[in-house]
């Protein structure tokens, strides 16, 4: 089998990974914040302690690490959590519907939304034409996980800055796959998946918040702090955190982001010439309509002549054991945009332990169903 859908989840766990989650299920299975045996302090050490490995891979210290089950409510904590009545949001075709879903759904409660239907390229200067008075929030992925298209997010950082707008940032396929700095880029919230690229287990997500005074929780619940009150505590992580945490995904997180950290040079330069490798090789297919370009990052989309893309996907599974993601990705402005919603496209998406040799057997089985 061949594996060319990362960008969904990374099918390769480090060692290091597998043997973190044995060792939680043994020794971590105590409820961390809420008792205070040996049991419950030792995993609450560690929950501890995997907030400072992703403060530390992302470059940041004056921020929280509030944890979530995944990329999509850690974005629509931020999402609902700092919108209120009379706000505008700023956002892009590219989106996932994590995103999209949440500022729709915030229309009906009085959000204006503006949603830039422009190139990548052309990001940084059409979002500052769309600010306005009442411009609370911008929204942009880091890396289309359709097109792999990568966002200027350091520029866009800095117009949010100027005129001191909150800017939010869809970690999904940029988590590592491209360093990140996210102090320097001026980013107030960034939420990741940790079973991408970050290499965990299902279960865990996460987001990394500036000023967590500026966000309200979405789920309300047991926190195990101010216990006697009624009323949710929202002064730091934990009360964002409503009930028992997955700790055996959150230990998993924090072995996959240290594998990452001793590796990480490595990993992104191989990774890089390996995006290199299989944009040239598909460029060479004349048959191919291909919707990403040289410079996108691990994410590549394409459709074989007018198939639609589903047929190529299962004849590819079936006929040649290879993997890809088929459809409209959860995203369907940019497919739109590509005029793709009636076919989609075929993704291909690599990670560290992909080959030039597994790029080869794609475009062999792509040139014999193209003759089909």
């Amino acid at each position: 089998m061949i594996y060319l859908d990362n960008a969904a989840t990374s099918l390769i766990k480090p060692n290091e990974v597998k043997l973190s989650v044995i060792n939680s299920m043994n020794n971590l299975t105590a409820n961390p914040g809420r008792s205070g045996h040996d049991l419950s302090l030792k995993t609450g050490q560690m929950v501890f302690e995997t907030r400072e490995t992703v403060k530390n891979f992302f470059h940041v210290k004056n921020y929280d690490v509030i944890f979530t089950k995944n990329c999509t409510e850690a974005l629509n904590l931020a999402i609902f959590g700092s919108l209120v009545e009379g706000d505008h949001a700023i956002t892009t075709c590219y989106e996932h519907n994590s995103v999209l879903r949440p500022l729709y759904k915030l229309k009906e409660k009085g959000i204006e939304v503006s949603v830039l239907d422009i190139d990548m390229c052309d990001l940084v200067k059409d979002i500052e034409k769309e600010i306005k008075p009442n411009t609370k929030l911008i929204i942009t992925t880091a890396v289309s996980n359709v097109t792999g298209d990568v966002a200027n997010i350091k520029a866009i950082g800095e117009i949010a800055k100027r005129h001191k707008i909150l800017y939010l940032v869809d970690g999904a396929q940029s988590s590592g796959h491209i360093d990140i700095n996210l102090d320097e880029c001026n980013v107030d919230m960034y939420a990741f998946a940790g079973h991408k690229g970050l290499l965990s287990i299902t279960g865990v997500g996460g987001l990394i918040v500036k000023d967590i005074k500026k966000l309200k929780p979405l789920i309300y619940g047991g926190t195990g702090t101010n216990s006697e009150s009624l009323v949710q505590p929202s002064d730091s992580v934990e009360g964002f955190e409503s009930g028992t945490i997955p700790t055996i995904p959150i230990a998993s997180l924090n072995a996959g982001i240290k594998f990452l950290t001793k590796n990480f040079q490595k990993i992104i330069k191989y990774e890089a010439n390996l995006s290199k490798y299989l944009y040239n090789s598909l460029k060479k297919l004349n048959f191919l309509k291909i919707f990403s370009n040289e410079l996108s990052n691990n994410v590549f989309s394409f459709n074989v002549l007018d198939l639609p893309s589903t047929l190529v996907a299962d004849i590819l599974n079936e006929d040649y054991k290879i993997c890809v993601r088929a459809g409209l990705h959860c995203a369907p402005l940019i497919h739109k945009k590509l005029n793709t919603l009636e076919t989609g496209a075929v993704r291909a998406s690599i990670d560290f332990f992909n080959t030039t040799e597994d790029v080869d057997k794609l475009i062999q089985a792509l040139i014999k169903i193209s003759s089909l």
